[in-house]
């Protein structure tokens, strides 16, 4: 079975991602796009900086141009952001990213973006997939043939749209008058190109570790947690930097260090960002996140009369949501984020640019920044725990948690339950612990946030020991 969760089709290269299958998904795109009229634009194809992305992108791309459909080829690997932002600026009906985002070096995948570059919702994915159960015969091309036949189009100027988009939104004149000194850990990752333009462009120190290409992104998780940042944390302060930055292997997830050596976490830097562009550049409007985000943003909505929305995991809901109420900034725990105005989906080189230029314009370090967001709103930390589980024990744990809806005897009373996405406890403290199963991994995953860690632990610890896991 192939299928499509919160960020696309990821599987195990030679278990599940193989070359049949591969065209299995291209096949059945084929279908489902000639079947809705939209046979009539190129697709574009992507693809990031892992193991086997590039011959998947070219298998990909051989189904489909045998169909007649036209495809634009980058010649060099990208972040999915630059994906999303062709297809929304060209007006094309679908783009695809060869990636498995942050998932272990062992994954790829298949991210497929649709019109106003968004990524592909439920029922999209939905559909491909049961086309994929039906598809037989399996017709393609030789991808140098197309080529030479204009069939496929080779796309060397993409990133200037791009980064143009970027580099107008963001105040380049306060980079260009701060003169920053940035560490980038890459993280063999396929952003490298475009934030080290926008540096470059602010007259901006942007200097780089882990930029070479690494099938094994250097023995770590290509996802910017603290834990695979230690190299990154000690360099920026052994080197006197400002701050660091890290994105994670498609470009969608970031996260900081400040010159101290301290890990901004992704709650963290939505909460800045949102503070930011509200008290500092006067935006008005709410502020979306997932249900497993920090609860900081609805104290700082309030206080400025505004919202914070609450929807399920996936960026696809936060997209959507910022679009029907024209919020300023929507994001998640997990390292995503993006700002009104921009593309429909996370982009860390956007991101990592309004970071900077935060720090330019208010002349306070992160850590200052975190300091006087907790000095105003509370110190509330987000605690996550992942864990393995045999394929029986996931339907024993739905079961009992999801189905039957039973819950832990926990110490604090509870204020309501909510099921939209897992299932989520809120408690009349202010707390809250989400129990659901990962949209994109064999995980069952469990977040808590308190005050403290201890006490998110121990929501953290009730709902393991209740679940036997």
């Amino acid at each position: 079975m192939i299928k499509f969760g919160t960020g696309g089709w990821r599987a195990v290269i030679g278990d599940d991602f193989t070359r049949e299958n591969i065209r299995r998904v291209a096949a059945a795109f084929v279908s489902m796009a000639k079947e809705e009229n939209k046979a009539d634009k190129p697709v574009i194809i992507g693809y990031d900086r892992r193991f086997l992305s590039i011959a998947a992108a070219k298998w990909v791309t051989e189904v489909i141009v045998k169909a007649g459909i036209k495809v634009w080829f980058l010649p060099r690997s990208a972040p999915t952001p630059l994906i999303m932002h062709t297809v929304l600026k060209n007006a094309l009906h679908f783009g695809f990213e060869i990636t498995a985002s942050h998932n272990p070096s062992e994954y790829n995948g298949i991210k497929l973006i649709v019109e106003e570059g968004r990524d592909a919702p439920v029922e999209v994915t939905e559909k491909l997939e049961k086309i994929i159960l039906s598809v037989e015969n399996i017709e393609s091309t030789d991808f140098d043939a197309a080529v030479k036949e204009g069939l496929v189009e080779y796309k060397h100027n993409l990133f200037n749209d791009y980064l143009d988009d970027i580099t107008t939104a963001v105040d380049m004149k306060a980079l260009r008058a701060r003169g920053l000194r940035v560490l980038f850990d890459c993280m063999h990752g396929s952003g490298v190109y475009p934030l080290i333009v926008v540096f470059n462009t602010a007259r901006c120190t942007i200097d780089t570790i882990n930029l070479n290409r690494d099938a094994y992104f250097g023995g770590q998780m290509p996802a910017p947690s603290e834990e695979s940042l230690q190299i990154l944390k000690y360099q920026v302060k052994l080197g006197g930097y400002d701050f660091g930055i890290a994105m994670d292997g498609d470009g969608d997830r970031l996260a900081i260090i400040d010159k101290t050596g301290r890990y901004i976490n992704a709650n963290e830097i939505l909460c800045l960002l949102y503070y930011y562009l509200v008290k500092y550049k006067g935006w008005r409007g709410g502020v979306v996140r997932n249900l497993a985000t920090t609860h900081t943003l609805d104290a700082i909505a309030a206080s400025f009369g505004e919202e914070c929305y609450e929807v399920p995991v996936g960026f696809k809901y936060i997209s959507a949501k910022i679009d029907e109420i024209d919020a300023v900034l929507g994001g998640e725990s997990s390292g995503g984020l993006t700002v009104r105005g921009h593309i429909h989906g996370k982009d860390s080189v956007y991101a990592a640019s309004l970071f900077s230029e935060m720090i330019c314009v208010t002349g306070k370090s992160p850590s200052e920044l975190v300091d006087e967001i907790e000095s105003i709103y509370g110190r509330r930390v987000l605690v996550e725990d992942n864990l393995t589980f045999a394929p029986e024990k996931k339907e024993a744990v739905n079961r009992l948690i999801m189905a039957d809806r039973r819950l832990p005897a926990f110490d604090e009373e509870i204020e309501k339950v909510n099921y939209i996405d897992g299932c989520k406890v809120y408690f009349k403290n202010g707390d809250f612990v989400i129990c659901r199963f990962s949209g994109t991994e064999p995980l069952l995953r469990i977040f808590a946030e308190s005050e403290k860690p201890e006490k998110a632990q121990s929501y953290i610890d009730r709902f393991k020991e209740f679940a036997g896991v």
